[in-house]
């Protein structure tokens, strides 16, 4: 029903800047709150931010104030800014789709892209 594909990772230094993008497909994409995930190679895919239909927002803790998701409903598009980046950072982040929000538990997430790689080098 929804494909999800990210873009915009890639390697940058502590305290610099990307900008992630999720283009969904399919129609019912203002339907559908949106998330972030990552995860790094040896943890568990963790929680990062997401936002509902409506356009409210939730964060993580630990990306609160540096991150910032937003979406485009006319382009079905989601994004995630992220600032301050630190290498902790580190991880493959993937944009999800989901009924529940908010929801910072991967199994109410019903669609998922195959993720991008963000690399903070220190």
């Amino acid at each position: 029903q929804v494909q999800l594909v990210e873009s915009g990772g890639g390697l940058v230094q502590a305290g610099g800047s990307l900008r992630l993008s999720c283009a969904a497909s399919g129609r019912t994409f203002s339907t559908y709150a949106m998330g972030w995930f990552r995860q790094a190679p040896g943890k568990e895919r963790r929680f990062v931010t997401s936002i509902g239909r409506h356009g409210s927002t939730y964060y993580a803790d630990s990306v609160k104030g540096r991150f910032t998701i937003s979406r485009d409903n006319a382009k079905n598009t989601v994004y995630l800014q992220m600032n301050s980046l630190r290498p902790e950072d580190t991880a493959v982040y993937y944009c999800a789709a989901t009924f529940i929000f908010p929801s910072e538990q991967d199994y109410d997430y019903r669609y998922w892209g195959q993720g991008t790689q963000v690399t903070v080098s220190s």
